[in-house]
């Protein structure tokens, strides 16, 4: 019944002049109470935001919109961001594909545009995860970071783009929700026109060192400047936008770990409980079933707040 109760109850009976601190360190290593009772802390571990990258289209972030109404054959969107400018692209397709099939897209939207870049952070999707497409991106050097599951976050550059694209189309689409491929190139455009609140910068700015015009119009003929001063202008805007989103990674990892606990550390060899939460347990009903199970066995660390575990038998929990 917790530390108080349980003092109180044995006082009825026995006292020692260290009681509550014997039944205290009794309590905390209760076997029952550690499986059992739904933890009332805040959440642990502190936000961990991903590097900074150094310049545009260098690291990307990629996601998928899915069971969208059919549009000219298209019921899915791909979404590729820019981590550096946080310049999109949306990509429709007509269905969810294999890794096979998003290799030529890929290559299509982002290496025939930007290059090969240098990381790529996705969830665990099974075309993410595939040999095929962890085979590609090794071959020609891409760095494969995947989200933990469970944490949306990891890659919530992408995840936000989702939200912006989402809400853009819901604004704009037809009450028959058919036209969303028409609109897509617009919601591209605006969005990259927009100026970011982390950057302080569009996207197109950002990337290309001017801003496009917001309704189409003809313009006079200028002088074009001299390359080194173009890449003058591209490196300090860069170096801004460097600063602008670390100022804006500070900002959020402080507003997120109000909410948080620090992470406890652990070493090699140490037991450990696991939380249930996302875990399917053999029992007719979750609401009735231990909220802890374990103690299992610490392998290696993976990162601060992330830890490899000997995995028991599937039969266990599955």
């Amino acid at each position: 019944m917790g530390i108080t109760k349980t003092v109180a109850s044995i006082r009825k009976l026995l006292w020692w002049p260290t009681m509550r601190r014997d039944i205290k360190d009794y309590v905390a290593v209760c076997e029952v109470c550690t499986r059992n009772k739904s933890p009332k802390t805040a959440p642990i571990g502190l936000l961990q935001p991903l590097p900074i990258p150094e310049r545009p289209w260098s690291q990307i972030a990629m996601d998928f919109i899915v069971e969208l109404p059919e549009s000219k054959g298209n019921t899915v969107i791909l979404t590729i961001i820019d981590r550096f400018s946080k310049m999109g692209h949306y990509v429709p397709l007509r269905k969810l594909p294999s890794a096979a099939e998003l290799v030529p897209i890929f290559i299509a939207n982002v290496v025939r545009i930007h290059g090969i870049p240098l990381g790529i952070v996705s969830d665990r999707g099974t075309q993410f995860v595939s040999r095929f497409w962890r085979g590609f991106c090794k071959n020609v050097g891409i760095d494969l970071s995947f989200s933990s599951a469970y944490h949306p976050q990891t890659n919530g550059a992408a995840e936000r783009a989702n939200q912006n694209v989402e809400k853009y189309l819901r604004c704009f689409i037809s009450e028959r929700q058919d036209n969303w491929s028409d609109l897509l190139p617009w919601a591209e455009y605006a969005l990259n026109s927009a100026v970011s609140e982390a950057s302080g910068h569009s996207p197109f700015f950002t990337v290309y060192g001017f801003d496009p015009p917001v309704l189409p119009t003809a313009f006079p003929d200028t002088a074009i400047p001299a390359l080194d001063e173009h890449l003058a202008s591209l490196t300090e805007t860069w170096g801004r936008v460097k600063q602008a989103l670390e100022r804006s990674s500070i900002v959020q990892k402080t507003k997120a770990d109000r909410r948080r606990g620090p992470a406890p550390v652990y070493q090699v060899g140490d037991r450990v409980w696991l939380s249930s939460r996302n875990v399917k347990l053999l029992v007719p009903s979750m609401k009735l079933a231990p909220r802890y199970i374990g103690p299992y066995k610490i392998l290696r660390r993976l990162s601060p707040v992330s830890y490899a575990w000997r995995c028991p038998p599937i039969s266990e929990y599955t």
